[in-house]
């Protein structure tokens, strides 16, 4: 029987680890201390155990006590999985048929993820066109929803903007605020046409991509600054007096995208020159199953990770680290700027949107928190103890780039060519491999139906391992007993049930069953994006959206 296991929190470390398992009543098992125990029981009216939680003592301090949890329907849960899930078709004339789903499940309350795609088609003008642009990014917030939300309404259009700036005037430098630029964006609707072509040049693409991400941050970052600043009256500035600015409209609204954080992974289809680009801040994972042929002429999916985990446990990451600190940092910050795999021993991803705690100093900090946040009853939390020489943390994604194509009449299984991308936010990496899902959608895309062995997967779809990546997350131990479900139409929600137990009914109930703020020692939000293309030769163009099935 599979061991359920406490997951860490991207936002401290914990101190203790301890493993729990499931039983019946007839038995009890240690949860890898001395007094924490799991326990069910079966009534005709509801099934219950107890669960070991922390909690605040009287005294202000944690301490464990247990919570009786309630066992919930198989039925209701596998309705809270699809909930958020939706399926979307695109397609052009004579072009290529795009299908990409999007689920979600929530462990915060309210859930800290979000997401977002667009699709932007060229315009007649444009010596590349036809052609479309298919945006798609998911966002990992923590420590609340406020950055991740305001991501989800801006980020695919800033960087939009960033690339048409790119092509209308490559030199150019934008004299207003990207937030600015953005205002008349913010009302296009998805499909709304461009003004000028992206630029086909993948180094400045994937530049302009860099660009549009780092002054968006820095944007975000600044503008309580900038609403102090433009408050500040001469009198003020003289007596260095702070005023009380906790009742302005902007107050929160620009605060709290600023001290809350967020993971940010974006991927940029251009359809006309099948280019592929793939920017990641953050611990968020992209992988892409690529079609092979093989010589018995069955086939194989070749999994390709096409993002790293940005966590202090990545080498690659550290050694970034290490050449930023030799030029922002003094020397003798290098042995505890990233403790634990953590920065500061604090937060896990080392590049973030927001999290201005890592990124405005001290006295910044201070200052701004007098302003707008005291008096609003919510004071900024200080600087981790080790704070000296900010920033400590960046929104500069990486960005890869790589050709895709699509099958034809004649030739289904071109070479190299991607057929299926997905992204994710780490709550799924954090319990499957990037092999298990490249094999669960190639599973799904076959048409495999019911409880399959975990053992039967791999003879069933075939896979091999292409570039896998650096993984940044605490190690997990594979599990390769028990067995996956191939119960869901809608592919992400699929990968979501199996993340949680897949054909394991009993361990499916018990990570879902149990609530926030509980959950999240447990699990974390999933968002999960699968986009799969092919060609196709429909007469029009069209874009559908289906709400997933209960």
């Amino acid at each position: 029987m599979r061991i359920i296991r406490p997951r860490h929190s991207r936002l401290a470390p914990r101190q203790w680890m301890y493993r729990n398992a499931w039983k019946p009543i007839t038995a009890a098992v240690a949860v890898g201390g001395p007094a924490y125990v799991y326990y069910a029981s079966r009534s005709d009216r509801q099934e219950i155990f107890n669960l070991p939680v922390k909690v605040k003592g009287a005294d202000g301090r944690p301490e464990m006590t247990t919570r009786a949890i309630p066992l919930l329907p198989i039925e209701q849960l596998v309705a809270r999985i699809r909930e958020r899930a939706i399926e979307n078709t695109h397609s052009i004339p004579g072009g290529p048929i795009w299908k990409f789903t999007t689920a979600a499940l929530a462990s915060n309350d309210p859930i800290e993820d979000a997401n977002a795609h667009q699709v932007i088609q060229r315009d007649e003008s444009d010596p590349s066109a036809p052609g479309d642009y298919l945006f798609f990014a998911v966002m990992d917030g923590h420590g609340g929803g406020d950055t991740s939300q305001l991501l989800s309404r801006v980020l695919i259009k800033a960087v939009a903007l960033e690339l048409s700036n790119l092509v209308t005037d490559p030199n150019a430098q934008p004299s207003a605020g990207i937030m600015q630029k953005l205002s008349s964006l913010m009302r296009a609707s998805p499909s709304q046409k461009a003004q000028a072509a992206l630029d086909t040049h993948p180094l400045r693409v994937s530049r302009a991509i860099e660009s549009a991400f780092t002054k968006l941050d820095t944007e975000l970052i600044s503008a309580p600054i900038q609403i102090l600043a433009n408050n500040l009256d001469a009198e003020a500035r003289k007596n260095k007096a702070i005023p009380d600015l906790s009742q302005h409209p902007l107050a929160l609204t620009t605060m709290l995208p600023a001290i809350s954080g967020s993971c940010a992974l974006m991927a940029v289809f251009d359809t006309a020159h099948k280019d592929l680009y793939v920017a990641c801040t953050g611990d968020s994972r992209a992988v892409a199953g690529v079609w092979e042929k093989t010589a018995d002429g069955k086939g194989q999916w070749r999994v390709e990770v096409l993002s790293e985990d940005q966590t202090g446990r990545n080498p690659n990451e550290l050694k970034r680290y290490g050449l930023r600190l030799q030029s922002e940092h003094p020397k003798d910050e290098a042995d505890y700027v990233v403790r634990q795999g953590r920065i500061l021993g604090g937060l896990e991803p080392s590049r973030a949107f927001g999290d201005a705690r890592y990124k405005w100093p001290r006295a910044v900090q201070n200052t701004l928190s007098q302003a707008f946040l005291v008096g609003n009853g919510r004071p900024l939390r200080p600087p981790p103890t080790l704070f000296k020489t900010p920033p400590y943390v960046i929104a500069r994604p990486v960005v890869t780039h790589r050709k895709f194509d699509f099958p034809t009449d004649t030739e289904t299984d071109a070479p190299g060519a991607p057929r299926f991308l997905v992204l994710a936010t780490d709550g799924l990496w954090d319990e499957l491999s990037s092999e298990d899902v490249v094999s669960l959608v190639g599973g799904h895309l076959a048409g495999l139906k019911g409880t399959i062995p975990k053992s039967d997967l791999a003879t069933l779809v075939p896979t091999s391992a292409g570039y896998l990546g650096i993984d940044g997350k605490t190690k997990r131990k594979e599990d390769a007993s028990g067995s996956w479900a191939f119960a869901d139409d809608n592919v992400s929600a699929h990968l979501i049930r199996n993340a949680f137990g897949g054909g394991n009914e009993t361990r499916l109930r018990q990570l879902l069953s149990i609530p926030a703020p509980y959950s999240r020692r447990y699990r974390d939000d999933i968002t999960v994006t699968v986009v799969m293309w092919e060609d196709g030769k429909e007469d029009a163009a069209k874009v559908t959206t289906i709400k997933s099935k209960l």
